[in-house]
Order: structure tokens, then sequence, then C-alpha cells
């Protein structure tokens, strides 16, 4: 795949791109690893200053970012602000948390002073996806960073602009040359960097596939890595929720970033009693939706991010119906320039097929009639994925079972599935391993270090 930048709602090609060659990436190492042995000595308070400064960068020029994000991956113009804007947040987040979040403290021993310290591992090197382009990027930097690590960024080389912006928007903070940079390479060089003795862990976001071969190469290799891949998550409705905020929110849950996101909502699981009145509201909510241009602020869906994601869409929804699905809405490429599909809404989806076991990335939900919670539950875990999940229901034995028995590593009771910075976020199964943001996500990437000193040892204070 070129690096290049190309508007997917024109299928413009606005920028192409020089990979690096095989000595400039090589220096880039390098340079992080120099950058590394100054870095990781700092305070907190200089690395709060920068991650600061970089806060109040994102969001003075918010509008410049969110229309170069638009520009690139198609996204609605007020949700690409509103990405810029929460970058901001998670910058402001750790700023003031990572102190707390990686002091060292005392435990008690039998014969002597314990103590667990939190040091950074190194440089670790960031695989990031081009969905959200500036949000995967900065929930990463900003705790990375913080703890003292330096990082290498090989973005999805459909969003170099974004990529190139994130380096620009750090080097301006006042973080030091080297201790965060962008990689304009391909696919192919990545296993090398891993292999890289400088290298000391790893991080991707993206499909499962991508995740499988980063974790062979790290595995071989000895480094750590936190896997976030793809997702498939249910969305549970039952007799006692609130029917018409569950079907609004689940517009917004299935539709956002034109149905491109991990955690999006993408399996309708619908209680009997509640199901006709779910899909009217659902449906409506869904016919109302207005496809476009994503600059005009008015638009609430954009195209999918590249021709081949839209048809790899088409082939699911195609397959899907020959399989016994039916239709209600949508289920077409429309005849019109740009990488649209329809906002589409499948019923009776049939077992085994693209609907009911892969993730459909973009804006087709798919819905299923159930009898109780457990027929609920069992379809909730019926996929290899296990991101997220979101259930409604005002009875609190329902939302404890949910809560114990879906297989996932997060599960929003009456809200839809949303990262933030202060919350733990990854999955199980098939959806990866290890977690981003809160306090878990920031020790990740820390040498978790057990320190004993023998009774009678004098002790000396830690810089960090």
């Amino acid at each position: 795949m070129p690096i290049a930048s190309t508007n997917p709602a024109t299928g413009e090609t606005l920028e192409t791109f020089s990979a690096l060659t095989g000595a400039e990436l090589g220096d880039r190492i390098g340079k992080a690893s120099k950058a590394f042995a100054a870095h990781r000595l700092s305070s907190f308070g200089s690395r709060a200053i920068s991650m600061r400064r970089a806060a109040e960068i994102l969001v003075a020029e918010k509008e410049r970012f969110g229309e170069m994000i638009t520009l690139e991956m198609g996204k609605p113009i007020g949700a690409a602000i509103a990405e810029v804007e929460k970058c901001a947040l998670a910058c402001r987040y750790y700023a003031e948390k990572a102190p707390h979040l990686l002091a060292s403290h005392a435990i008690d021993t039998l014969d002597g002073e314990g103590a667990v310290y939190f040091q950074p591992l190194g440089v670790v090197l960031a695989i990031m996806p081009w969905n959200f382009p500036f949000w995967q990027v900065f929930r990463f930097a900003a705790p990375a960073l913080m703890a003292g690590n330096t990082a290498l960024l090989k973005h999805s080389s459909n969003v170099p602009r974004s990529a190139m912006a994130i380096e620009e928007i750090l080097l301006r903070a006042g973080f030091e040359e080297g201790v965060f940079q962008t990689l304009l390479i391909g696919s192919s060089e990545v296993a090398s960097i891993i292999e890289d003795p400088r290298i000391a862990a790893v991080t991707l976001t993206g499909s499962e596939g991508a995740g499988r071969s980063v974790g062979e190469a790290a595995g071989k290799n000895l480094k750590k890595t936190v896997l976030e891949l793809g997702g498939s998550d249910p969305f549970i409705v039952m007799p006692s929720a609130n029917i018409e905020k569950a079907a609004s929110t689940a517009v917004t849950a299935r539709m956002i970033n034109n149905g491109q996101s991990c955690i999006a909502a993408k399996r309708f699981i619908i209680h009997t009693d509640v199901y006709d009145e779910f899909l009217e509201h659902f449906l409506a909510a869904v016919k109302a939706l207005r496809v476009g241009d994503p600059m005009d602020p008015s638009v609430a869906l954009g195209p999918l991010a590249t021709a081949d994601i839209r048809d790899e869409l088409a082939a699911q929804v195609t397959k899907t119906l020959d399989l016994g699905a039916h239709v209600l809405y949508g289920g077409k490429i429309p005849d019109s320039p740009g990488y649209f599909y329809e906002p589409t809404v499948l019923v009776d989806i049939p077992e085994s097929s693209p609907a009911d076991v892969e993730e459909m990335f973009g804006p087709v939900a798919s819905v299923w009639r159930v009898h109780n919670i457990e027929e609920a539950i069992a379809i909730a875990n019926r996929t290899r994925f296990g991101l997220g999940a979101s259930a409604w229901s005002s009875e609190p034995v329902e939302q404890e079972r949910f809560i114990r028995d879906i297989e996932s590593g997060m599960v929003f009771i009456n809200a839809m599935v949303a990262s933030e910075a202060v919350l733990p976020f990854g999955g199980v199964k098939a959806s990866g391993y290890g977690r981003e943001l809160g306090d878990v996500g920031i020790r990740e990437f820390v040498n978790i270090k057990s320190v004993k000193r023998a009774i009678g040892s004098s002790r000396v204070s830690s810089t960090e």
C-alpha cells in the first residue's frame, strides 16, 4: 500500500510520500534510543509541562487538525474536531496523574524493607490504525512519554499527514528531538524493527491478522506487547430498559466514525418483548441519517476510508443475505463518487454468516431477537471477539449477570462503549490482550521493579 493521503469522499489523491530508506530508519531508531537515555532521567514535572503544552496546541488548532483528519479518512468534521479535543484531555490527565500512578511504594517484608518501583522500559514501537488517527496515537503516547519512554510511530499508510502532524505537535510542545518520531514506512519493515535490540516493546491497534503477525515477531524476540484488535460488540436490550433511549444510543453506537470503530456496537440482541418497539425507533433514526460530504457539518455519515474497506463490507453483506438474512434498509453501494456505503440494517441473521461471526467494519447493524437473558448472553459470547459490550436493563440482577457472564474486556450498562482516559481499555479472546489508558495502561510499558533493603541499610530517595 503506497504512503499517500487520499480523500475518501472523492477518491482524489491529495499527496504522496516517500518511505524512509533503510539508513534513515536506522538513524531514527538510534535517535530514539539516545533520547531515552536522557528522557528517562527527566522529572515528571518537566514532562508534564510539555504534555500540557501539547494539550494547548491541540485545542488551539483543533479545526486545522480536524480538517486534516476528515480529508484523510472521511469522518464527519464535527467528530474529527471532537477527536482532537479528546486527545487534549488525555494529555492533561496523564500530566496530572502520572506522578501518582507511577509512585514507588513501600511493602513490609519479614526481614527488611521492600518497595516497588515503576521505571520506563525504553523505546516503544507503536503501530496505529487510520480510524482514529489522532486519538489512537495520543492514548498511547501520553502515558508512554509521561512514564519516561520514547516512542516510534508506524502509522497507517493512508494517514501520513496526521502522523507527521502528531510528531510536530509534540516537538512544539517541548519534548526533545527523538522522544517521539513518526516512521513513514510500509508494513513489511515492522518485523525487522521489532527484532532491533534497541526496541523494548511494541503496541498495536489493528486487525486480528496484524496482531498475530506482530505478536509472533515480538514473541520470538521476547518483547513486551499490547494488542488491541478487532471487535464485534453486542448491544443487548432487555424489557426493563428505556427503549427509546436505547434505540437512539444504538444508532450512535453503530454509526460512529462511519461505522469504523473496533468498539462500535455491531450485533444488536433485542428481547422479543421489546423487539418491534426497538426496531421502530432504530430504523426511523437510521433512515434520518444524512449521508454525504464529511466536511459539511450537517452530515452524520461520511465515506469509508478506502475502496477496499467499502468493497469488503459490501461482500460481507451480500454473503449474509445469500445465506438467508433480510435487509430492512440500505444494503447497497450508492452510485456516487467516493467510498460510500448505505447505512444498513439486517435481521434474521443465519449462524456462521459473516454478520454472525466476522467483524463488519462499516455502517451495518445486525439484529437478533431473543427470548431471555440466557439466550442473549449466549449470542453475545458466540464470537471469537471480546472487546466491549453494551447492556440495557434497569434490573440490578440482570446488570450483574451481564457484567459477570459476557466475555469481554469492557461492559457498559445503559450506555454505549467508549474509551476514556480514566478507564482501562482492551479486550480478551481474539480482541487482543493488555490494556491502554487508566492506571493499568500507564503501567504496561514500565519495568515493575521489586526492591528490598536489608534491615539497617541506608535508604536513597528515588528521583522518580
